[in-house]
């Protein structure tokens, strides 16, 4: 899968996780895709949240992993 696709895809899955975070009062955005990695912001209530690791781990990483080939981890910018 080419790079430019891996991020298409990336934004596609986020869009489809955005609703849950947004729920909650938090909201996502994709920065960046480099090297297997995919780099995002946390804004809204996500900020200072205690469950923002196990969101980004077992939530956005867990999906974008199942969803996207190449995709080796999240982080948080």
């Amino acid at each position: 899968m080419e790079e430019k696709d891996i991020e298409k895809k990336v934004v596609e899955t986020i869009a489809k996780i955005r609703p849950y975070i947004n729920r909650d009062g938090g909201d996502i955005k994709f920065v960046k895709y480099e090297d297997g990695i995919v780099y995002v912001k946390m804004m809204g209530a996500c900020v200072g949240c205690a469950a923002l690791d196990t969101t980004l781990t077992e939530g956005v990483e867990a999906i974008l992993l199942e969803e996207v080939p190449g995709i080796i981890g999240v982080e948080h910018i």
